[in-house]
């Protein structure tokens, strides 16, 4: 296991796809968490005396059928809420700094709508599912694409992932009533968070261990949730799949 600290934007940036493994839960944030992570942001943002702002750890493993010639997946053993709710929040403000851009607004020249998608949100050289920074479980990753390419979420045959679409209409709605200087004020405060980068090594660490003592705390695991994840998680990433859609 290694662990370092890292600052959010930075940890984005790199070239990689974070995978949330099937065994994981959907995601399930309220728009209560949002709204914390939400006034935290907003008071990094606008304090200077803040340097950081700590909002926990991200737990992964690297798949182990990684290609040298395909973007690093990596696995999400613990983290996901924050994860997800960070990248809608970033997507919610590429959209309305967009909007305010084209209807004439002057916004700060580090405030790019373009730089926060490319940068932030996807792996802008790749293509088909590589493309995508944040891979979520069934039910989500459908719904999150659409929103990163800007595409409408409510198309025949899929339906929309409630809780995502909740959460990113929160976002918009707060940032829509902002100034230009509270978008900028987000953004500078999205600049200071901090993480936990905490890397597992799939030869020496438990993931299935760990992802039960950091969820010990927590929301409790129903029996079912600790079978489903004992039996998948041990698994190559084909056959989780080919169980989890069988079974």
């Amino acid at each position: 296991m290694k662990a370092n600290e890292a600052n959010c934007l930075t940890f984005l940036k790199k070239t990689a796809q974070f995978v949330i493994p099937i065994y994981q839960r959907p995601y399930s944030w309220s728009e209560q968490q949002c709204r914390q992570l939400w006034d935290d942001v907003v008071r990094s943002g606008k304090d200077d005396e803040v340097d950081s702002h700590f909002i926990g750890s991200i737990v992964y493993v690297q798949d182990g059928v990684y290609q040298a010639s395909e973007v690093p997946r990596l696995l999400v053993i613990d983290g996901q809420q924050r994860l997800t709710t960070l990248s809608l929040l970033i997507l919610a403000l590429a959209e309305e700094a967009k909007r305010r851009g084209d209807a004439g607004d002057e916004l700060p020249d580090d405030l790019s709508p373009r730089k926060l998608r490319r940068y932030h949100l996807m792996n802008a050289e790749e293509e088909g599912d590589q493309r995508y920074k944040l891979m979520l479980t069934y039910g989500d990753a459908e719904t999150l694409r659409r929103l990163v390419d800007g595409k409408a979420t409510d198309h025949p045959g899929v339906e929309a992932s409630p809780r995502v679409m909740e959460n990113v209409g929160a976002f918009r709605s707060w940032l829509a009533e902002s100034s230009v200087a509270h978008l900028a004020a987000v953004h500078h405060g999205l600049g200071k968070l901090m993480m936990i980068d905490v890397s597992l090594d799939p030869k020496h660490d438990d993931p299935q261990l760990i992802f039960e003592s950091l969820n010990s705390t927590g929301l409790a695991l129903s029996q079912a949730d600790l079978i489903r994840n004992y039996v998948l998680m041990g698994l190559e990433p084909a056959e989780q799949k080919r169980l989890y859609e069988d079974h």
